[in-house]
């Protein structure tokens, strides 16, 4: 039994990998933010609007202990931020595999700056693309030491077409098999 924590900044892919990873594997698939929203009866955005960011950091450390001790095979694709809150990655580290999904800045950007993202990310909506660039690499490099605490670092630059995404997935698969053995 393996629990696999997919951990990295926003648009390096963790749920764009993550399910077609669970389904190559035949695992359960679990996103971290789609799980707080289904217990809390509301979306990230409106609990961070009416709670603010304290409280549902609180909502996701509990989301974390209860997918982290549901045991079995499992891949978590967890928010940006769930690293970055005191014994989270100690929490997954002692668990499961973590796993950095790394890419270039300009690659996550590239995948921040389409229309669909932007409405699934508020804070976007009303940033140039030249503003979400720089917001990016700004982020990257304030959560990079956290990011580093992972077990395992993987390429997520590859997942712009289904054949990518199930290459990668396979890739993904095949080091994890091994860890598992």
């Amino acid at each position: 039994m393996m629990t696999v924590f997919l951990i990295g900044y926003m648009g390096c892919g963790k749920t764009t990998l993550g399910e077609p990873l669970a389904r190559l594997l035949g695992w359960r698939f679990v996103d971290l933010d789609y799980y707080i929203e289904e217990k809390e009866g509301m979306t990230a955005k409106e609990i961070f609007m009416t709670s603010g960011e304290a409280h549902f950091r609180l909502l996701e450390r509990a989301a974390l202990e209860e997918v982290a001790a549901c045991g079995g095979d499992t891949i978590v694709a967890c928010g940006g931020g769930t690293p970055l809150q005191a014994g989270n990655m100690e929490l997954m580290n002692s668990v499961g595999i973590t796993v950095w999904l790394r890419t270039s800045v300009e690659r996550m950007t590239s995948r921040l700056v389409l229309p669909e993202q932007r409405i699934k990310r508020p804070l976007l909506n009303n940033m140039s693309d030249e503003e979400i660039k720089e917001s990016v690499k700004k982020g990257l490099k304030a959560r990079s030491k956290y990011y580093k605490k992972a077990q395992l670092q993987f390429d997520s630059t590859y997942l712009e077409s289904e054949e990518e995404i199930k290459d990668s997935a396979q890739r993904l698969a095949v080091i994890l098999k091994g860890m598992k053995e």
